[in-house]
């Protein structure tokens, strides 16, 4: 099992890096998950640490994930998620080339509880949620397109419903389209960056995951583009 890798660790809250595999939550059919590796690394140093939720990745996706170590903590950012004042910035690679080097995408998205998917839809209904994205490209290898992707809202598999939506299933995703096989339990999607703005001070905190360290991943001047956008 991977090892906890910790990105920023304070009195109020813990930044760790995801690993592609594992679920966010502490689950009875899981004996490892990100909740119980940050447990035992709050267990050294207290014996009945706090740990709080705030925000969930897919077991697939790796990438920025922050825990509360105080209950104040977690409502503080439950309300700055709720409030839309945290921005996420995804990474995906895809192996199609998108028809346009950027774009929005805007759709009506409903939860297939049975098949644990998303589906796109066509019009409004009583089940459905609006969901919004930007997307850019900002990288190209032998695998495919890395797209930097800004979640606008924060439905259920959204950007793996809205790609595949448009022929652009992300590497690896076999629930959504995808033909190209990546690493077990794992996708090509990243959750790169987190940013927040404290509201009290206006001081803004931006964290950042390291890429995942295999070929995939490997793209020439991604720098470069980054700075394009």
């Amino acid at each position: 099992m991977p090892k906890l890798e910790v990105l920023h660790e304070n009195n109020d809250y813990l930044v760790v890096n995801k690993a592609a595999g594992l679920i966010s939550e502490k689950s009875p059919y899981e004996a490892v998950t990100v909740e119980t590796q940050v447990l035992n690394h709050l267990l050294k140093h207290k014996r009945k640490p706090y740990i709080g939720i705030i925000h969930r990745l897919d077991r697939v996706t790796s990438g920025v994930l922050i825990l509360a170590k105080k209950k104040s903590i977690l409502v503080e950012f439950n309300n700055l998620f709720s409030s839309r004042k945290i921005q996420k910035t995804y990474l995906a690679i895809v192996k199609n080339n998108p028809q346009t080097n950027k774009g929005n995408l805007v759709n009506f998205i409903v939860k297939n509880n049975k098949e644990k998917r998303a589906d796109i839809v066509q019009s409004k209904s009583k089940d459905s949620l609006n969901c919004m994205l930007s997307y850019q490209v900002i990288g190209e290898n032998d695998f495919g397109y890395l797209l930097e992707i800004k979640p606008k809202t924060g439905r259920f598999h959204q950007i793996r419903a809205q790609l595949a939506n448009i022929g652009l299933p992300i590497l690896g995703d076999e629930k959504y389209g995808s033909d190209q096989e990546y690493l077990p339990r794992s996708i090509c999607l990243h959750a790169w960056k987190l940013a927040y703005e404290v509201s009290s001070s206006k001081e803004s905190h931006t964290f950042e995951a390291p890429l995942p360290n295999d070929a995939f991943w490997t793209f020439k001047n991604i720098t470069k583009a980054q700075h394009r956008i």
